[in-house]
């Protein structure tokens, strides 16, 4: 994991995003490379925002905070390290390829701790996470910085 990835999950980065692109989004992940760590099954980035929204708009077509606002109505389970997802479908026998499920994209940022807001903000920084499966299902994440080991 590169230090900028650790210090995103650690909090210490609330101007920046991150990005999982799969492969099944990125048709030539190697100019990426240069910005961002390959990672099993991608490509992760952690960049300033306003490049990051920018990014994740030319490679997935679809507006980040959209995404994220959509996602958000469903809960799922997004892995602590950006770069996987437990798709909320995966049980679901009505879902188109239900035998499939595999994130297509991870889109992330960090809210920083809060206490006036209260609840978890007041806990500590807030990781908030948003996945796209190859199903078609969004769904998000939320958990405070550096409380989640690898699972």
């Amino acid at each position: 994991m590169t230090d900028a990835r650790a210090a995103f999950l650690a909090g210490d980065r609330p101007d920046d995003v991150a990005l999982f692109l799969s492969e099944r989004v990125l048709d030539d992940p190697g100019p990426l490379l240069e910005y961002g760590e390959e990672v099993p099954g991608g490509v992760l980035l952690v960049m300033d925002g306003e490049t990051g929204r920018s990014v994740f708009q030319s490679a997935t077509e679809m507006d980040a905070m959209g995404f994220a606002g959509k996602a958000m109505k469903t809960d799922g389970v997004i892995a602590p390290d950006l770069t996987g997802a437990t798709c909320p479908k995966a049980d679901d026998p009505d879902t188109p390829d239900a035998e499939e499920h595999e994130p297509r994209f991870v889109f992330a940022f960090a809210e920083a701790e809060n206490p006036d807001v209260g609840g978890r903000y007041a806990e500590g920084d807030v990781i908030h996470a948003y996945a796209h499966c190859s199903c078609g299902a969004a769904f998000s994440h939320n958990w405070i910085a550096g409380e989640r080991d690898e699972e």
